[in-house]
């Protein structure tokens, strides 16, 4: 495992996976281990894959300032790692609540941004205010699946504010385009990997303004290319292509029948989807 210094002197891990050109990779959660994001579904056969453990995540040391948590003061860790790399621009991919951060650093730095790929990206930073109608219309295409009622009635008690302890394990089938043994497998993991204290630090107040992230966004000169899931309920399809068309230039490519991890849904279609974008 490789370490370089934040700017403030935490000692934060950096892991390289596969070869190729390096793809700088930000993991979601928010504030998860760099862990679940694995090789990308085969992403690392094309390029090497840079992915560090955020501060107080995975490998990364914990610091005592829980404020440094905040998504905006991650920006600076970023930089830092970009200056450990040696590199004077970088291809930047983020995954879900890791797109805020990277949306952050793309304006902050334009510069230093070659390609920037935005994988299931939360939709926070740039406010889109999607209806809790338009999410119960997305998880409505998966009425078919056995697991639907006890999932779908989670969904309701949160919506109305009546929700349970378990809940949140039952609308786990809701994350992902398909609920088997693999996936199920992957949630129980993946929510052992989380830091919950630096995830509610996260989006604290001051973080951001979404109208000055929209307009650094409009002028942000790299090339970007959106991946979304068709049943993500995070972000159902008409919000992805809204989203898209905040940059001066999008590509939207959403994943049929795909949830909130694109790699997992169809490995080899994200594998191609990306590694087209970025040759």
């Amino acid at each position: 495992m490789e370490t370089f210094d934040a700017p403030d002197g935490i000692r934060l891990a950096l892991h390289r996976t596969g070869s190729g050109t390096p793809l700088l990779c930000l993991p979601g959660g928010p504030m998860q281990a760099g862990a679940y994001l694995g090789d990308l579904g085969g992403l690392g056969e094309h390029h090497e894959l840079l992915i560090p453990d955020l501060r107080g995540t995975g490998s990364s040391a914990v610091p005592e300032d829980t404020a440094s948590y905040r998504c905006d003061r991650l920006v600076d860790d970023v930089e830092a790692l970009r200056e450990h790399l040696g590199l004077e621009s970088v291809d930047l991919l983020g995954h879900s609540a890791g797109v805020t951060v990277a949306l952050l650093y793309a304006i902050r730095y334009p510069e230093r941004i070659a390609r920037l790929v935005l994988v299931n990206p939360s939709p926070r930073a740039v406010h889109l205010e999607i209806t809790d109608l338009e999410r119960r219309q997305v998880a409505e295409t998966r009425r078919g699946e056995p697991w639907f009622p006890e999932a779908f009635a989670a969904l309701e008690r949160l919506q109305s504010g009546r929700s349970a302890p378990a809940d949140g394990r039952a609308l786990a089938p809701f994350i992902y385009g398909r609920w088997d043994a693999e996936t199920q497998a992957y949630s129980a993991r993946e929510a052992e990997q989380k830091n919950r204290a630096a995830a509610a630090a996260f989006y604290a107040d001051g973080a951001f303004d979404p109208l000055r992230v929209r307009t650094g966004l409009a002028e942000l000169g790299a090339p970007v290319l959106l991946v979304s899931g068709e049943a993500d309920l995070q972000l159902p399809p008409k919000w992805a292509a809204e989203y898209a068309g905040l940059f001066p230039q999008a590509e939207l490519a959403m994943v049929p029948d795909g949830g909130h991890f694109a790699w997992l849904d169809d490995a080899d279609w994200f594998v191609q989807t990306i590694t087209a974008f970025l040759h």
